[in-house]
């Protein structure tokens, strides 16, 4: 399921000894796996490229926001995968990890003007547009330019996708994308201004998806949506169809059936002469990640078990935001009978948790944690909260590692801050 093996009764990543990355690095600090990154994009590219009859070669743009580190994105890079963006921040950061800009998609419901002008200059993929008011800016910011911005349109398509309230977007309730009616009359009009060129349509119902029902409503929506764009005499080539791939963070959970997946892409958009993309982030690196840290004290209670460690909630907060579930184990294989605890952190919230009431193998002071799935919406979503400075990052690849983010001093979390000398 992860990335992450038990060997001799150690926990390693790759072929290195998540103990010796701690004896070395310290804790608590997140580890990638390179070789799981590169099956889980390998088994989904493969799963395209074996099913698809259509026009050209599915593109896979991976969405950065998931984990944005320069190594992560490097590395599918170098596999062939572009970037899914969606702040001017991370296009810059898509380049400095080397993808090229005509691989590089930016997306998102806010974007500023200084936003589109730099995704203009640098003569990006393609702009996922999801408001009215941006099209105009972008319009605006094209002819000031001097080139033609290529575009597609996010639909909503008022599907309810089967996930967490806070990563479903493709209802009419939420902030994201245009309606039906929306996008027929603005891609009209962005035809008609001269500086827009009207590539397609854009999808994304929501994050943590395994019940292919829930793509395939949407899906056949984009597909009507894309006949009366082409009855009203607009062109579209593009169907870009968002991510949204589960991972299986539980045991019980049956991995995401990629076979399945490429087969009804095929099948819906093949006939529709169409180029397809797609942007999955969390399935490509969550299960290549975990966050490794270190049991400072156990505080047995008549009712409750506290093992607390020296991660924090500022590390990974996906327990306290989303109440996200993590596979949790020791990194050295311990004996006797699991006992209920709950995992919490030293930050100063009673919701400084990566778990509550778990069973786990019995661990003492210094024994070392994994929190495993935690390659997605890890370090990327991490604070300085308490003022505890940001972990160093590491990748493993077969038996050599290296930092790929380098921690902070306490003193590096307010070296840009200043105290004013005020005169009176």
């Amino acid at each position: 399921m992860t990335g992450f093996t038990r060997r001799n009764g150690q926990l390693y990543a790759d072929d290195v000894s998540l103990g010796d990355i701690a004896a070395q690095a310290g804790t608590p600090c997140y580890i990638y796996s390179a070789g799981k990154i590169a099956e889980q994009y390998t088994r989904l590219n493969s799963s395209l490229q074996a099913h698809w009859q259509g026009q050209g070669n599915p593109l896979i743009a991976f969405a950065c926001k998931a984990n944005s580190n320069l190594a992560v994105i490097s590395l599918l890079g170098s596999l062939g995968s572009g970037a899914d963006t969606v702040s001017g921040g991370e296009i810059e950061r898509a380049l400095a990890a080397g993808i090229p800009p005509e691989r590089i998609v930016f997306s998102g419901v806010g974007k500023t003007r200084a936003e589109l002008a730099l995704a203009l200059r640098l003569d990006i993929h393609q702009i996922n547009v999801e408001t009215a008011a941006e099209l105009e800016v972008l319009i605006e910011e094209a002819r000031h330019i001097g080139k033609r911005a290529r575009v597609a349109f996010r639909y909503t398509p008022n599907v309810e996708a089967n996930t967490h309230a806070k990563i479903s977007t493709g209802e009419d309730d939420h902030k994201f994308g245009l309606l039906e009616d929306e996008i027929l009359a603005l891609y009209a009009h962005a035809e008609a201004s001269g500086h827009i060129d009207a590539k397609g349509i854009s999808v994304h119902i929501g994050s943590q998806l395994f019940d292919l029902s829930s793509f395939e409503q949407a899906f056949e929506k984009v597909v009507s949506l894309i006949k009366k764009l082409r009855e009203q005499g607009s062109t579209v080539t593009v169907a870009d169809i968002g991510g949204g791939l589960g991972i299986p963070y539980q045991e019980d959970q049956v991995p995401f059936d990629t076979e399945a997946y490429a087969r009804l892409i095929s099948r819906i958009f093949a006939p529709l002469n169409v180029s397809v993309m797609l942007e999955p982030g969390r399935y490509l690196v969550a299960e290549g990640g975990a966050l490794l840290t270190r049991v400072t004290y156990i505080k047995d209670r008549p009712d409750r078990r506290f093992v607390i460690v020296d991660a924090g909630m500022n590390d990974l907060i996906r327990p306290t935001l989303y109440e996200a579930w993590h596979p949790i184990v020791p990194v050295a294989e311990t004996s006797g009978s699991e006992l209920v605890s709950d995992i919490v952190g030293p930050v100063c919230e009673t919701g400084d948790y990566f778990a509550l009431e778990r069973p786990l193998a019995p661990v003492d002071s210094g024994d070392l944690i994994a929190v495993l799935c935690a390659g997605a919406y890890g370090s990327v979503m991490s604070s300085q909260y308490n003022s505890r400075p940001l972990i160093p990052e590491i990748m493993t690849r077969e038996s050599d590692w290296r930092i790929v983010r380098k921690g902070q001093s306490v003193a590096d979390i307010w070296a840009n801050e200043g105290i004013p000398d005020w005169k009176k």
